[in-house]
């Protein structure tokens, strides 16, 4: 019967894995049909009329086409000749030089459309005004461009490789003037400006009839990315603004150039399929050509039309249904990215968060269009959407690992939801996502009446949400919560509290697309701020200082072994494996909210070294509370030259002292560099000062707040050992915020402070043992003093820290490894984390996590099964969390409790 049970299953799944999403069926015969058809044309009207803020979008329009528009009336070839093409080669085959522009050749009967300079779009130059570009330029120098780093911007000749993007996305411009006239046209019939419109649309499509995919001369990677126009698949959306022109200018068309249909239409397929053979199916790639592709085939005619038989549907049904190399179905697409547990999308949160966007996006795209809802064959978006909240931080920045920014949870995807739940007639949808959009969006009324763009799309797909007044806000608690595990991207939180007093410390691995080589690392939040923060992408992918500092181990809060450690970043297979946490991911209630912590372990590749990073915060109070964090490394196989511990926090100056807050007397040295076989990284890094110390130390940063307002610190104590060396470094700007997100300096311009400490040999026996405590200058710090112990039995790779507090609370942290117990005084545990505390008042809080004995004062915490137990004695009440059953034994009495969640026990 099992083995019946478990075939049907598979059976199940297969066919699940193999559904097909159906297509949309009674398709529109006429044009427009992208955004609206003729038949709704007055109702729009009507709606300008009517509302304001159509009014405005349509007067946005008229102002940036018009005087373009009535120039052409006299100059027909003024806005043309500006068109970037081979006016006079007329070549038909292009050839680059892996990421560079090599040249072009063949010949055409009429001009065709130029391609771009460079995958890497940085450059020193920029395309001038419409007015000083030469006609019809197409000379042996290259281009005659702005130099945007000399002295008054003067044009000069420059090399088409040397250009980066300018010059498809000046086309694109030149594109987007057209469209505006075309759909100008359908809605007041004024012929001009299908005149306008035409003849730019007839230069670029016919130009672009006659030109073939682009050959790379290195035979590389390159050859499976680049599109028509430039370098990568995924960024000609100039092919859906050619669509969306061709959609309102096709009845144009018919009546005056129907003998030309059939090369336009040939130019779209031509387009497509390039898009679907190169390209990268495995990421956010694969959804921008599926989104290209489907505005582009909507303009096609129906699949009878054509010889080949690949009209509108075939694209339609390819995209959804169908997948080949670097085109995978939409249904193959969402179970390879998305985890079906947890809706996180595997990328890093900033691009994770765009392709949720994105695909909400298509979904009601797709909806308004057809009138066909996606949501019911894509049941994991409702996951992603809701798990949005789980990037915050307490200050509503979200995290910012790997090639992210911190700034804001994007909303539109909840806005999508509720759109999608009102067409469809869903309320038990619309109320959830409404609540969950009330809570995340501050000022709703501005959202919903901001400036639209003056753009076509505002008309249609942008429309002002409407939300039921019958709906109201959320909790917090419903879509945050304590603990949060990702293992798709190895990324783990933990939180407590909200705004400025709340904490949180989030660890990530490097698995998933768009990382960094950062082996285990942390941001850290305080008083307002992600103080301990990523450090941001820095600059283009294929920048140096991308590939050699900000993707690598040094510019992250991470440990680096005998300054090599580094992997693949971008597309990267390096997760961490997660030990132990408390409370368990997810959970809604039921557990002891003072405390959390995660144990993790990662296998660094390049020097095979194993590490262990534990971290845990404690709150001690509404505004009090500090994190522990506890990283061991060792090599496998031995000969540790030495491990650096980085840490980096945002202030405008950072000063290092010894336990009783004496600064330490460091010299300058260049220890710390390339030189001696270690990674580039370290050459960006500057200002390196050291001193040598077995003894404790502190490290103190400061965020200089403006005159009136309370200071912002970040003290790290830091145990000292034999071994050690200390460092105060200076690293390049962090760049993961967008303009100072609320810091008083320019966070993207100075160096970014950085402690590093050294343990020459391995740091397993000698780990990197640190307390932080954020506070403010108003309040102070509300730990008193802070001493490592160590273990009566002489366990060698024991951690033993006691925590003083101002309330005269005292917390006594044990860390044992491989489930050997340590004992101090009158404590003792085997747990890989344990704190025994006791407040003035008598209250008590006895916490093991991943243990099987904890003893402390008076009371033995006893288990068969390693897990985690928390026993806390408040106001008289003795409260147990258990994940397995535990013997809880006071002096001569012993008493027997089966797990179960947080709450009051009697104890005889």
């Amino acid at each position: 019967m099992e083995k019946l049970t478990l075939l049907f299953t598979l059976i199940l799944l297969s066919l699940l894995s193999n559904a097909q999403i159906p297509l949309p069926t009674n398709l529109e015969k006429g044009y427009p049909r992208i955004y609206i058809t003729e038949e709704k044309r007055e109702e729009l009207e009507k709606t300008i009329r009517k509302e304001e803020w159509a009014k405005d979008v349509l007067a946005g329009i008229h102002k940036r086409i018009d005087e373009h528009v009535e120039r052409h009336v006299s100059d027909p070839e003024w806005m043309v000749s500006r068109l970037q093409m081979y006016w006079t080669s007329k070549a038909t085959n292009v050839y680059v030089n892996g990421i560079y522009y090599s040249h072009a050749d063949g010949e055409a009967p009429v001009p065709t459309v130029r391609f771009t300079g460079s995958r890497d779009y940085t450059t020193d130059y920029v395309m001038p005004e419409l007015e000083d570009i030469i006609p019809y330029m197409d000379d042996e120098r290259g281009l005659y461009l702005q130099n945007k780093t000399r002295e008054g911007n003067p044009l000069e000749w420059v090399g088409q490789a040397e250009t980066g993007g300018i010059i498809h996305r000046h086309n694109q411009r030149i594109i987007g003037f057209a469209k505006d006239a075309a759909f100008l046209y359908w809605l007041e019939g004024d012929e001009r400006y299908a005149r306008f419109a035409f003849d730019i649309f007839d230069t670029y499509m016919m130009g672009m009839y006659y030109r073939s995919e682009p050959i790379d001369l290195l035979n590389g990677h390159i050859q499976t990315l680049v599109g028509l126009t430039c370098f990568q698949v995924i960024h000609e959306s100039i092919l859906t603004e050619v669509a969306e022109l061709y959609d309102f200018l096709h009845r144009y068309i018919e009546q005056n150039q129907q003998e030309k249909i059939s090369y336009y239409d040939a130019t779209i397929k031509k387009w497509n399929d390039l898009i679907i053979k190169n390209g990268v199916p495995q990421n956010n790639w694969n959804l921008h050509q599926a989104k290209i592709i489907l505005k582009a085939a909507m303009v096609l005619q129906d699949d009878e039309n054509y010889e080949d038989g690949k009209g509108r549907q075939y694209y339609i049904n390819y995209i959804l249904n169908v997948t080949s190399a670097r085109q995978w179905s939409l249904t193959k697409f969402l179970e390879y990215g998305y985890d079906s547990e947890n809706g996180v999308w595997a990328e890093c949160p900033g691009y994770a968060q765009g392709v949720t966007k994105d695909l909400t996006n298509f979904m009601v795209d797709f909806y308004n269009t057809f009138d066909h809802n996606l949501l019911p064959y894509m049941p994991v978006m409702d996951e992603a959407v809701r798990m949005l909240p789980q990037y915050l931080f307490p200050n509503g920045q979200t995290v910012a690992f790997g090639d992210s920014y911190y700034g804001p949870v994007t909303t539109e995807p909840i806005s999508d939801m509720i759109r999608i739940a009102q067409k469809s007639g869903d309320q038990d949808c619309e109320k959830a996502y409404t609540a969950m959009y009330r809570l995340l969006v501050e000022d709703e009324e501005s959202e919903k009446f901001q400036k639209s763009r003056a753009d076509i799309a505002s008309f249609f797909a942008s429309k002002p949400l409407e939300l039921n007044p019958k709906y109201k806000e959320g909790n917090r608690g419903d879509y945050i919560t304590q603990t949060f595990y990702a293992p798709n991207v190895s990324w783990h939180v933990q939180r407590m509290g909200e705004d400025r007093d709340g904490m949180m410390v989030s660890l990530n691995g490097s698995l998933g697309n768009h990382m960094h080589a950062n082996g285990i690392n942390m941001e850290l939040y305080g008083k307002g701020f992600v103080q301990g923060a990523d450090p941001g992408k820095g600059a283009g992918y294929l920048q140096p200082i991308y590939l050699e500092y900000y993707s690598q181990f040094p510019a992250h809060n991470t440990v680096m072994v005998d300054g090599a450690s580094s992997y693949t970043e971008m597309l990267s297979y390096h997760a961490f494996d997660l030990m132990g946490e408390y409370p368990k991911s997810e959970k809604m209630e039921g557990y002891y909210s003072e405390i959390t912590y995660s144990d993790v372990y990662f296998l660094e590749p390049e020097t095979r070294s194993d590490q262990s990073r534990l971290v845990s915060i404690v709150k001690t109070g509404e505004a009090t509370g500090y994190y522990i964090d506890i990283f061991r490394s060792k090599k496998q196989r031995k000969g540790d030259k030495f491990h650096d511990y980085y840490y980096h926090n945002l202030g405008q100056s950072m000063e290092l002292m010894d336990e009783s807050g004496k600064p330490l007397d460091l010299s300058p040295n260049e220890e710390m560099a390339f030189a001696g076989g270690h990674l580039y990284a370290l050459d960006y890094m500057w200002d390196k000062k050291l001193i040598k110390t077995d003894k404790d130390y502190q490290v103190e940063w400061k965020i200089d707040m403006p005159e009136g307002e309370e200071d912002i610190f970040m003290n790290l104590w830091m145990k000292g050992t034999e071994g050690r060396e200390v460092f105060s470094i200076k690293s390049p700007p962090n760049k993961a915020f967008r303009g100072n997100g609320g810091l008083p300096y320019d966070v993207d311009k100075q160096p970014y402070l950085t402690f590093a400490a050294r343990q020459h040999g391995e740091a397993w026996s000698h780990p990197f043992v640190s307390v932080y405590e954020p506070y403010t200058s108003g309040e102070g710090r509300s730990i008193v003093s802070i001493d490592g112990f160590e273990d009566e039995n002489a366990t060698d790779d024991f951690v033993g820290v006691q925590v003083v507090h101002q309330s005269g609370r005292i917390d006594y942290v044990f860390s044992c490894k491989d489930g050997k117990e340590a004992k101090y005084q009158d404590m003792s545990s085997d747990a890989a984390y344990a704190l025994v505390g006791r407040a003035q008042d008598g209250s008590l809080i006895l916490f093991m996590g991943n243990g099987t004995t904890l003893n402390g004062h008076g009371y033995t915490l006893s288990t068969e099964e390693t897990g985690n137990v928390v026993l806390t004695y408040n106001g008289g009440k003795l409260m147990l969390d258990n994940e397995v059953a535990v013997s809880i034994g006071n002096g001569a009495s012993e008493r027997q409790y089966d797990s179960g969640s947080y709450r009051e026990i009697t104890f005889d």
